[in-house]
């Protein structure tokens, strides 16, 4: 799992058990890889290759993927039966039919010696659908015990359910926009909102955030980071405050998208579990708390969810793909139907 944040290579293995018809599982072993400043850099920038060279990279990416889980296989002395591979989200564009994610599948297999599962969201898109979000399955299925799951990413994304059919959309930008206001001190990140705790509120900032028009639409929606430079980095950079203002500004921002987004759906005392490495930003976590008040009750897991849920998640949905069953839900994305989607390789 790699994603939007750009934080590094999440690796996990899992075992999953059916029982009753009903889902279990474990995280056995996990790790997560950071990215060198350069190739940070690499994957930041693909949007903006050419084709041929975002081809190479594809392959390139798929093939240090490969190497990578095969050293994780190597050091843990583990038996698998399949890869699972979401790769990293070049393009997301589903409203004119498009989705990318690099990290060649083909690549990959040949590299680590192992059969891949990957490029889950293609299928889904194809159908008339989002593409996004996809974790939702494994929310319903292997989290099924709260009335919200909510991870918090370089995205904040959300999923529930409304008359027995599970709900899910990105709600805004989180890490992601945390993580850009940090560069400008040279930080890659803000530990435990500690920086954003310093400001103070920047209510011009906030308001301009708060009226993007992405937050009117209703859902199935989902954002992608061609989104967040064209809307959201402008107004940052259109805003004359310090970098501690900014944060804790787009920290309230962060919130009170996802508080609105709760408490429109009437669900009081409800229990919101929350996972990704926001669930470790202690100032968002705390503010969210203030505006939940009395609306639903926060709940951090233990740290292997929190670093992990999403490639758990993704690995699962390698189960389903295998198992021919349903890994995609047309409730969520919007899509003709639901779909068991993911493509497999064979090493050669």
């Amino acid at each position: 799992m790699s994603g939007t944040s750009l934080d590094g290579l999440d690796i996990a293995y899992c075992h999953f058990t059916k029982n009753n018809n009903s889902w279990e599982f474990s995280i056995e072993k996990a790790e997560s890889i950071d990215y060198d400043n350069h190739f940070k850099e690499k994957l930041k920038n693909t949007v903006h290759l050419n084709a041929v060279d975002l081809l190479a990279f594809h392959n390139e990416f798929g093939t240090w993927l490969g190497e990578k889980t095969k050293e994780f296989i190597f050091t843990h002395q583990i038996q698998v039966d399949f890869i699972s591979s979401h790769g990293h989200t070049v393009f997301h564009q589903p409203e004119i039919g498009l989705t990318y994610q690099i990290g060649s599948g083909q690549h990959l297999a040949n590299a680590s010696g192992h059969k891949v599962i990957c490029d889950f969201r293609t299928l889904d898109v194809a159908l008339g659908g989002q593409g996004a979000p996809l974790v939702p399955i494994g929310d319903q299925l292997l989290f099924g015990d709260y009335d919200f799951c909510l991870n918090l990413g370089g995205i904040s994304n959300i999923s529930f359910d409304v008359k027995g059919k599970r709900i899910a959309f990105d709600i805004s930008p989180a890490n992601m926009l945390l993580n850009y206001i940090c560069k400008k001190i040279n930080k890659a990140y803000d530990h435990g909102g500690a920086i954003a705790k310093t400001g103070i509120l920047n209510r011009v900032l906030l308001d301009q955030l708060n009226a993007l028009a992405y937050y009117s639409l209703p859902y199935p929606k989902s954002l992608g980071y061609e989104w967040f430079v064209d809307k959201v980095i402008p107004i940052i950079e259109n805003t004359n405050d310090t970098p501690e203002n900014l944060l804790h500004t787009s920290v309230h921002h962060i919130a009170t998208q996802i508080a609105n987004t709760i408490i429109d759906t009437h669900k009081n005392n409800s229990s919101l579990l929350i996972t990704g490495g926001g669930a470790k930003n202690d100032f968002l976590i705390e503010i969210l708390q203030q505006q939940l008040e009395g609306q639903a009750n926060v709940i951090i897991p233990s740290t292997d969810i929190i670093d992990y849920k999403e490639a758990l998640i993704f690995g699962f949905m390698g189960v389903l793909r295998e198992l021919n069953e349903v890994n995609c839900l047309q409730s969520v994305t919007g899509a003709n139907r639901d779909s068991s989607s993911g493509v497999l390789y064979r090493p050669y």
